[in-house]
């Protein structure tokens, strides 16, 4: 494997066996390069694998086949080497409630053997970055949601890891301290050349922070690409259709249209179906697509125009829109 990349897997897989003899494969091949100093962002459905994908390179799941790298060294032959180069904030916040920020950051500290003075200043520099300096000798139990999340931000940066691992950082916080996270995760980038990996159910949030995107389905790794890339292959436009009957006569129609650059469908249930149509002009095209629709025996619920985003990238490839789950 080359050794240029933060992050570097090949045909990595994971399979577990349940109790009932059956095998669950959540992994199916997974080929991944994250360069240094890159933002990037995973996306999936629930169950899809991205977060036995982040346990694998965290060193708290193993392979079951493939290999990874994670700054360098092997994730099954160099564990420890892994450890003391990453930093982990969880999905679900993990702190000590009767401990103050303080006690928080410098117990970390002392677990991966920082000396004294070196954990002072991490904690002084830290908690100025994430803004907690104020309440830092307060117990963490009387914090809000958005102060746990910098704090647990700040304890994964305590050891000055090389990539930064973020699981949903910025899950049930209010659209402010969102945007508080998002500026501390640019900051990180841009004055310490610091490699981060999110996984995100925020669409905008992977748009605005992310230099590119993989979007894992099924174990498989299904699109990677800059934003850009992958919404510029959605076409200028977007109509979605939901609509009920057999969509098969209307999709062969119009997948054969010059100006139709992608045609997608997706069940809905009860005989409904969200049709996702790429076109050049969407105003232009609306009404000779709308009058086809119904030619070909649809029943039309709604109708929506809008420029492409990267929910109707994750919704193409994968069938689900990603807040659904």
């Amino acid at each position: 494997m080359q050794t240029g990349y933060a992050i570097e897997t090949q045909g990595l897989e994971k399979r577990y066996s349940m109790a009932d003899g059956q095998e669950v494969h959540a992994v199916r091949g997974i080929d991944l390069r994250v360069a240094r100093g890159e933002i990037y962002a995973l996306l999936g459905p629930n169950g899809a694998g991205k977060t036995t994908t982040l346990s694998i390179l965290t060193t708290l799941l193993l392979p079951s086949q493939g290999r990874a790298q994670v700054a360098g060294f092997d994730v099954v032959t160099h564990p420890a080497q892994v450890r003391r180069r990453i930093g982990v904030t969880f999905q679900e916040v993990v702190l000590d409630q009767e401990l103050t920020g303080r006690q928080i950051l410098d117990f970390h500290g002392r677990l991966y053997g920082l000396a004294t003075a070196e954990r002072h200043r991490r904690i002084v520099e830290l908690a100025e970055l994430v803004e907690l300096s104020h309440v830092l000798d307060r117990r963490s139990g009387t914090y809000s949601g958005g102060m746990k999340r910098r704090l647990e931000l700040a304890r994964g940066l305590m050891t000055a890891p090389e990539v930064l691992f973020l699981d949903e950082p910025t899950q049930g916080l209010d659209p402010q301290n969102r945007a508080h996270i998002w500026d501390y995760v640019r900051r990180l980038r841009a004055e310490q050349g610091l490699t981060l990996v999110l996984t995100t159910h925020y669409m905008e949030e992977a748009e605005a922070l992310a230099d590119r995107v993989g979007i894992i389905d099924q174990g498989r790794l299904v699109a990677e690409g800059t934003p850009d890339e992958l919404i510029g292959q959605m076409g200028a436009d977007m109509i979605h259709i939901l609509a009920a009957g057999d969509p098969a006569a209307f999709l062969a129609q119009v997948q054969g249209l010059p100006f139709v650059t992608r045609a997608d469908h997706h069940a809905q249930g009860d005989d409904l179906w969200q049709l996702q149509l790429g076109v050049d002009q969407g105003s232009r095209r609306l009404a000779t697509l709308v009058a086809q629709a119904l030619e070909s025996g649809l029943q039309i619920r709604e109708v929506s125009v809008a420029r492409p985003s990267l929910g109707d990238v994750f919704l193409a490839y994968t069938g689900r829109q990603l807040r659904e789950e």
